[in-house]
């Protein structure tokens, strides 16, 4: 009998399929508990894991001697050794175009927080003797402004969408994202970085992180005075000191950040002693609809490929477990 572990707390959806999966007769381990290392004396017996945001390093795939399939609650895998799961051929998944929504609505509330300058406005209500803020004429329209959205997957077309909608040009840049596969009627692709930067009234990142920022000094020092940015994607894209500066400077008017490179950021992060900035805790994805689609579809994807019927776009590395 196979054997699947599910380590971190699901939406009760999630739950409620586990019950499901053990009345039909499947072995599950549920470890609900939020230590990161709960769920490793279960994996010397699993088949598949299903896994939120534990790390999941060498010497626990060591450990998981008949692991087949890890399936990552997200599409993001930041935590998860693949270097290690390649070595022993085992399946890594994820859920695939399920928060997509989530984190494109999180990315447009933090582009219109900056255009309508919600922080400093809601500061004016509350503070007393700022009522007369209104008159500065600070808060800009979207409507005929350039949107770059620098990464143009699910999330990136899902936001381009929306902007337009609101009447917004915009531009793509995204060097994995081959040409014959660019949806053309959602964005005007753009080659050079550089040059779109300085084009955008406002910026959206959508890129996975790399060793070095994407956004880092020149890049942010070549983006359009007064500039306002999202980031949903990664902690580590952008270089937080840099755009911290940029700031304090007012050369970049706004910065909505959701990730950070250390999460928590802690009381004397940059960003946090900011009055430009709207943070939020890593949520764009934490909806309870995305939490509930992302919860079935890790389950289904570590059933699915335990029975062979997973879809083969949902496998992260398809030629290591094939090779």
């Amino acid at each position: 009998m196979t054997r699947l572990l599910v380590a971190g707390k699901l939406h009760p959806a999630g739950e409620a399929m586990i019950d499901s999966l053990r009345e039909a007769g499947h072995h599950v381990d549920y470890v609900p508990d939020q230590d990161e290392r709960a769920f490793v004396p279960y994996l010397p017996e699993a088949d598949a894991l299903a896994i939120r945001t534990q790390p999941l390093d060498a010497e626990m795939i060591a450990s998981a001697g008949r692991l087949r399939v890890v399936s990552r609650h997200g599409v993001g895998y930041d935590a998860v050794n693949v270097e290690a799961l390649n070595e022993r051929h085992i399946a890594l998944t994820v859920v695939g175009d399920v928060n997509s929504v989530s984190v494109a609505e999180h990315a447009m509330m933090q582009l219109l927080a900056g255009a309508k300058r919600a922080v400093a406005a809601d500061h004016a209500v509350r503070e007393s003797g700022q009522w007369g803020w209104r008159n500065a004429l600070e808060p800009r329209e979207l409507c005929g402004k350039t949107l770059l959205i620098i990464g143009f997957g699910r999330i990136g077309q899902r936001l381009a969408r929306m902007a337009s909608a609101f009447d917004m040009r915009v531009i793509g840049y995204d060097p994995y994202l081959p040409t014959e596969r660019w949806p053309a009627d959602l964005a005007t692709p753009v080659d050079s970085l550089r040059q779109a930067l300085g084009a955008a009234d406002f910026i959206s990142v959508h890129m996975p992180p790399a060793p070095l920022p994407l956004l880092g000094p020149e890049e942010i020092a070549a983006m359009k005075p007064g500039v306002v940015l999202s980031n949903t994607a990664r902690g580590g894209v952008i270089d937080e000191a840099a755009l911290a500066g940029a700031l304090s400077r007012g050369d970049v008017a706004f910065a909505g950040i959701d990730v950070f490179g250390s999460e928590p950021p802690g009381d004397g992060h940059p960003l946090v002693g900011s009055d430009s900035t709207l943070l939020s805790p890593h949520i764009g994805g934490l909806t309870d609809e995305a939490a509930e689609r992302m919860a079935i579809a890790c389950l289904r994807n570590a059933i699915d490929y335990l029975d062979g019927s997973i879809n083969p776009d949902l496998i992260v590395n398809r030629e290591a477990i094939h090779a």
